[in-house]
């Protein structure tokens, strides 16, 4: 008989069960602004006028970037929420066996990516641990947002548009070179388009800072959402659980990458359910959304009208040529089942 309690596959943690877990959790201090929920990028704490902004994440993959990468993720969150990432710390859990020039290049990583976007490293822990087959870097970044001026993944409204900047899946797709490049070039992917795919960290980028600050300085802006593990589709889901309200996308103005399209391919994934961050999710009030969209390609990042929000009642909804599909949903990132196989 199958065990009657399976243990979780690699991933998030299924929403159902995320919610459940964090409904436990007592939250007394009236400083809170924002505290943990499904969906939300960041906790708010009340600072007066200013509002801290803080947020953990792990690097799991692209271990040979792992320092650099940790930073993105974490200041990518944090300009979800309309703020300025400031300062971070750094948690490195390193195998057994580790070099000294392996942990400085670590750092040197860390400290790149910090000074490129005008970050303060302030602290963290670093160790040799046990039975650890590969680096884990974990990263918290603290920044600020003038109080009124937060942005949160629960602000979206019925009736606001939905914007998606540069395409999917552009983490994922770098992974998948970097992770799995002899079994794509098993598959016929040429070394010219795997360089191209693994460079995807760099251009067009995984940091989403510049768009996002773009984007709240236009008004209107109602939510950002930074689409990382489950990718486009388990984002527009957050989005649309944290606030309360449904979704009609039009699957033929989402865009995937050349390269994204051709790894996915031969690979047999669905781009939509790939971890993809690089990619800014905003909802913006509808006679607001041109000059978001304006706004944002300014930074030299394009952006896209996806579709629209709707009452929670309408549920998310798909439609590509005018025909309604099944909205699609991942249980695990696309990355973890491919590598997990």
């Amino acid at each position: 008989m199958p065990p009657t309690n399976p243990g979780l596959p690699a991933g998030k943690l299924p929403g159902e069960l995320l919610g459940r877990l964090l409904s436990k959790i007592q939250r007394d201090d009236p400083r809170v602004v924002v505290g943990p929920g499904v969906g939300e990028d960041a906790a708010f704490l009340d600072f007066g006028d200013t509002l801290l902004v803080a947020k953990s994440d792990p690097v799991t993959f692209a271990t040979d970037l792992a320092g650099w990468y940790t930073v993105q993720v974490n200041a990518n969150d944090v300009a979800c929420c309309g703020a300025i990432p400031k300062w971070f710390l750094g948690t490195a859990l390193l195998p057994v066996g580790t070099t000294p020039d392996e942990v400085e290049l670590i750092f040197d990583q860390i400290a790149e990516a910090c000074d490129a976007l005008g970050i303060t490293m302030i602290g963290g822990h670093t160790e040799m641990t046990l039975d650890l087959p590969r680096p884990i870097i974990s990263g918290t970044m603290l920044g600020e947002v003038e109080k009124g001026k937060e942005v949160m993944t629960a602000g979206a409204r019925p009736g606001d548009r939905v914007i998606l900047t540069k395409g999917i899946a552009i983490e994922g797709t770098s992974l998948l070179a970097r992770e799995m490049r002899p079994q794509l070039k098993r598959a016929g992917v040429s070394a010219s388009v795997l360089d191209r795919a693994a460079d995807y960290l760099y251009e067009p980028g995984i940091s989403v800072v510049p768009e996002a600050r773009a984007a709240h300085a236009a008004s209107g802006v109602t939510s950002m959402h930074d689409p990382t593990e489950g990718g486009l589709a388990t984002a527009l889901s957050e989005v649309s659980a944290a606030s309360n309200t449904g979704m009609l996308i039009n699957r033929d103005n989402v865009p995937i990458l050349p390269e994204a399209a051709e790894l996915c391919d031969a690979l047999s994934v669905d781009p939509w359910g790939l971890i993809a961050s690089g990619a800014l999710l905003i909802t913006a009030a509808p006679d607001s959304a041109a000059g978001v969209i304006d706004a944002v390609t300014g930074t030299g990042s394009p952006a896209v009208d996806i579709g629209e929000v709707r009452p929670a009642e309408d549920g998310l909804k798909l439609v590509s040529g005018g025909q309604e599909l099944p909205f699609p949903i991942f249980e695990r990132d696309e990355i973890a089942r491919v590598l997990g196989a």
